[in-house]
């Protein structure tokens, strides 16, 4: 698979969490990711970056949200300073507002499973 360093936003090391399974498949499928989140920790060894920091992050293909629409909006600009290729919005993080921006930006859109995805080699 072709590398699509991807940033998961929403990061946990609580393993319920479906920030930390996606974290688990982009490894096991060799896809490079940085975790950024609220909460300190690491993920499989990564620290998580602060989210509040908005942390520079370089060549970044895809953000794959798991954050819920209401506590995006303050992350706007940073999502358009990552300038990602695509932004993939796991189910509950749907937006349409943002939708729209980032499509007036020419970044892809995508409302789907990063595991579904992953899984059926759609990613």
């Amino acid at each position: 698979m072709m590398n699509k360093k991807t940033v998961i936003v929403g990061a946990s090391e609580n393993q319920s969490r479906y920030a930390y399974k996606a974290a688990v498949m982009l490894d096991e499928y060799g896809v490079d990711f940085v975790p950024v989140g609220i909460r300190p920790g690491a993920v499989l060894g990564r620290p998580i970056c602060a989210l509040a920091d908005r942390p520079t992050i370089e060549h970044v293909h895809t953000i794959t949200l798991y954050i819920n629409p209401k506590n995006q909006r303050e992350w706007y600009d940073y999502f358009f300073q990552l300038h990602p290729k695509r932004v993939i919005f796991n189910p509950g993080t749907e937006n349409a507002e943002l939708e729209e921006a980032l499509e007036e930006q020419g970044i892809d859109v995508v409302q789907g499973c990063t595991l579904v995805m992953l899984r059926s080699h759609q990613f």
